[in-house]
């Protein structure tokens, strides 16, 4: 058998230009975490409309990642990555531009359908550029990395940016390099799509993002102040939706979605315990950054700076789990990962509104280096256990699970952060002979509680402090607990249902063997 071809230096500097959008994708993902007080004193969006402000984009993201990877795979994935820095580039200046919380939404929502032409392309292209697998692992280290460091370095990027300009900067940073890959791209990049497809199937399309929208509308509902009837409805209707798509990609000829693959044991593994571990990480990141500037104090640049070690640890983890695979069984490898993550969010069951920028610095590097060691394996797994050609389809399934991973640890963690707060502060509000308004204002965000002391003063005004910092922390280790869990879960999945997967192997041969050794028996 021929050994697949090397990937030369060409190929290499594709790579860096590949990887400038997923940077950039990965970080709008998160910048807005940190420009939330800013947005909120000049906006005065309500504790509804921040989590919209933040989730709306990864939601729109993925819900349109799977229909958009179809079209890159039938008209071309570099056509589509090109498509969607257009669309980026307009969406950014249109956030730039936004005078309203419903403004600012409708712009981050644009973002997701740019970032939905754009992110399955980075991946896919990766698959059908580096053919060598050991090769293409460093590659895949290295979109890994990338993917953590847009993640980790969007509150960064947001604080420095925010300190020194303005939130709206926030937005403007995405048109330079966009125009950086609408430039090179075209020379660096290689075309490539599947011919094996016709068509779209539009109600594939419709399902799917209904079926997405719906379940997580209905997570945000639940774990917010509208009472059980609207959100259990959108779960329902979310799931009816998701069914119904299953079943119509199983009847298609050319699905939108090859739910087949998840037959492939190592493929189903390595795309659930992607969404468990990311829904965990972005829980534990919001929170943790609110904390550093709403309860400690911190500027925007002082908070990204306690968030640095953090963006390193990502960058550096990628690199970590490819040295370390080299010795040791992939599942091992991101069972140590996940195991590490859990410490981190253990952490924070010992913050208090005293506690050092340090405790959060800390609690972060280990989820970020734990994390990113789980997500570089399990991201090389899902991509190996398939053929070139069905690269597309396994970019999208693993992308979307990433966006699922992030929009629903933002519903579910971040309503369960702002719901334990609410509870907490009405419960100690009693005492204090507030208005209605106040009190209800006091318990939407601590953002706003420190708003209504800042008006108010006085002794008022420093009980007011007190009682949502607190209210706010403890939010914060009930939050860090429950995300502690989701990541034992993950590591104890991953080891289950990836044991066996080499780092060395063909796995999508291994695949098609064992396929072909069940239907002859």
């Amino acid at each position: 058998m021929t050994s697949p071809p090397k990937a030369t230096t060409r190929t290499w500097i594709g790579l860096a230009v590949l990887v400038l959008p997923l940077l950039l994708i990965t970080i709008d993902g998160t910048v807005l975490i940190m420009a939330l007080p800013a947005i909120s004193a000049e906006l005065s969006p309500t504790g509804t409309e921040q989590l919209w402000m933040i989730d709306i984009y990864s939601l729109v993201l993925a819900g349109l990642l799977v229909a958009m990877a179809t079209v890159g795979d039938r008209f071309g994935r570099r056509r589509n990555l090109l498509i969607g820095a257009v669309l980026f580039t307009m969406a950014s200046v249109l956030g730039a531009l936004a005078t309203a919380p419903w403004m600012l939404i409708g712009a981050r929502a644009l973002l997701g359908v740019g970032g939905a032409f754009m992110m399955p392309s980075t991946l896919s292209l990766v698959r059908n550029m580096f053919l060598d697998r050991q090769q293409r692992r460093y590659a895949m280290a290295v979109w890994g990395a990338m993917a953590s460091v847009g993640a980790a370095a969007g509150p960064i990027v947001g604080g420095w940016i925010i300190e020194t300009f303005s939130w709206q900067a926030a937005f403007l940073m995405n048109i330079p390099v966009m125009v950086v890959l609408l430039i090179l791209g075209p020379a660096l990049l290689p075309e490539s799509r599947n011919p094996d497809l016709h068509r779209i199937d539009l109600p594939s399309v419709l399902l799917s993002f209904v079926g997405l929208i719906g379940v997580v509308y209905g997570i945000k509902t639940l774990t917010g102040d509208e009472g059980p009837a609207l959100g259990v409805a959108a779960v329902v209707i979310g799931l009816i939706a998701i069914g119904l798509f299953v079943r119509r990609q199983l009847v298609l000829p050319t699905p939108l979605m090859d739910v087949r693959l998840f037959k492939i044991r190592y493929f189903r593994g390595a795309v659930v315990t992607d969404v468990l571990s990311i829904f965990a990480m972005v829980g534990a990141l919001v929170a943790l950054v609110q904390f550093l500037q709403l309860v400690l104090g911190l500027s925007p640049l002082q908070a990204s700076v306690w968030l640095m070690p953090q963006a390193l640890m990502a960058a550096t983890a990628a690199f970590v789990a490819a040295a370390l695979v080299k010795r040791f069984l992939p599942a091992y490898v991101i069972a140590l990962g996940l195991t590490i993550a859990v410490s981190g969010f253990v952490l924070t069951a010992f913050l208090t509104p005293a506690s050092s920028p340090v405790l959060v610095g800390a609690s972060l590097v280990l989820v970020s280096l734990g994390a990113g060691m789980g997500l570089t394996l399990s991201n090389d797994i899902i991509m190996s256990s398939v053929k070139p050609e069905r690269a597309g389809q396994a970019a999208a399934t693993s992308e979307t699970a990433y966006e699922i991973g992030m929009t629903l640890g933002t519903a579910v963690l971040g309503g369960v952060l702002v719901s334990w707060y609410t509870r907490t502060v009405l419960a100690g509000s009693h005492a204090m002979d507030l208005t209605a308004g106040l009190t209800e204002r006091v318990s939407s965000t601590l953002a706003e509680a420190l708003l209504v002391a800042a008006e108010l003063g006085g002794d008022s005004g420093a009980a007011i402090v007190e009682l949502s910092r607190s209210a706010f922390t403890e939010a914060i280790t009930v939050t860090g607990l429950a995300g502690a869990g989701v990541m034992a879960f993950a590591a104890i999945w991953s080891l289950v249902t990836l044991r066996g997967a080499s780092a060395h192997q063909d796995l999508a041969a291994e695949h098609e063997r064992e396929d072909r050794l069940e239907h002859e028996h």
